[in-house]
């Protein structure tokens, strides 16, 4: 293995009291879905955080939710049915899915 990430390196620490004692299994994609999301797992955002790294930006301070009508709804899927790529994936999704 090359040299690894501060991730990969932070996770091999963390593992190393455990070893000799966890086994290793591998769950496909199709059975383990929420894999990804849980890799990515946020970290707080304070300076106590080791990862944390100082920025200058402006950091998000509120959010605001708005209920978009079907209209908006049905002219995004119009503009996905031009793009001819676009549309050959939606219809790809959508295959195995049940609900139109």
């Amino acid at each position: 293995m090359k040299t690894p990430n501060r991730h990969v390196l932070r996770w091999q620490i963390a593992i190393q009291e455990y070893r000799g004692n966890i086994t290793t299994v591998h769950k496909s994609g199709n059975i383990h879905k929420n894999a990804d999301g849980l890799n990515r797992w946020a970290t707080a955002d304070i300076p106590e955080n080791q990862e944390w790294v100082p920025q200058e930006e402006h950091h998000i301070e509120g959010v605001c939710v708005t209920d978009f009508g079907t209209e908006f709804f049905n002219q995004v899927k119009e503009t996905y049915k031009m793009d001819k790529n676009c549309h050959i994936l939606c219809k790809l999704l959508m295959k195995d899915c049940k609900d139109p």
